[in-house]
């Protein structure tokens, strides 16, 4: 089995060699990354100038882009005319549930991935924002150990390959705690997470406005079943989530009242 393993929080970030430590036992892993971090970056791709990609040491490239730049660059490059069995893109420094999927560019990597036919899973550990965080005290092996969990089960290695549904991946979040106190693996819908709006604007030196984008984060929409609801209880949450974002049912419910075309 072959995997492209990829992130948004860099090349550098403990997570993804946390991951990396645990994926190499099963497969043969290749790690291409941003050089820097590219947290909250969304689904975006470098057109407008140059991407270049260096690698560091044995298996790992860093490239000068974005998350998904990394999965287009990696298969290119390194994967040739056969694409990995699976692309996994983590361990992210941080949740991503409820709407965070729009913003993540962990998930974005795997959806870009999944545009691609490709199978993939995105991996994120939900640390808690109000805590200083030591990066040796988090809890990356415990992610990392369902990640494998997951890929055996949903995906296979080997003779026991499996293939998920067209337009899907797969979103993994787990709790910062010792493995042995996770609960299991639970399905989630998706939630909903509160953040504040709030914009700081400041001044600076040459008397010119500057603003920085990004209010607090204030918990979470208490409806039972969600990811964020999961997650709070001590369980990993797994999310398939799709390309297709249409809302079907609404949809079908105007064309059942209005016809399949609205006449001009």
């Amino acid at each position: 089995m072959r995997i492209l393993l990829c992130n948004d929080d860099s090349v550098h970030a403990r997570g993804i060699h946390v991951l990396y430590e645990h994926l190499k036992k099963i497969a043969d892993v290749r790690v291409v990354a941003p050089l820097e971090e590219k947290s909250t970056t969304g689904h975006s791709l470098t057109i407008h100038k140059p991407l270049r990609m260096l690698k560091l040491r044995e298996n790992f490239y860093g490239v000068s882009g974005g998350p998904a730049d990394c999965v287009h660059v990696g298969i290119s490059q390194l994967f040739g005319k056969k694409k990995p069995d699976l692309v996994v893109s983590g361990i992210n420094r941080g949740a991503n549930l409820g709407q965070d999927v729009f913003y993540s560019g962990t998930v974005s990597a795997a959806r870009e991935a999944c545009i691609m036919g490709i199978p993939a899973l995105a991996v994120s550990l939900a640390i808690d924002f109000y805590k200083h965080h030591s990066e040796e005290k988090l809890h990356y092996e415990t992610a990392a150990a369902l990640a494998v969990k997951v890929i055996k089960k949903f995906i296979g290695t080997g003779k026991t390959k499996k293939t998920l549904p067209h337009g899907t991946l797969l979103n993994l979040n787990s709790p910062d705690i010792p493995l042995k106190k996770v609960k299991g693996i639970t399905f989630a819908r998706q939630g909903f997470r509160h953040y504040s709006a709030k914009i700081l604007k400041r001044r600076d030196h040459r008397g010119k406005d500057y603003f920085w984008v990004g209010g607090g984060y204030h918990g979470f929409l208490k409806e039972e079943g969600t990811d964020c609801h999961v997650v709070d209880r001590g369980y990993a949450s797994l999310s398939p989530l799709r390309l297709d974002t249409t809302h079907h049912e609404q949809m079908i419910e105007w064309m059942e009242e209005l016809g399949e075309t609205i006449s001009l």
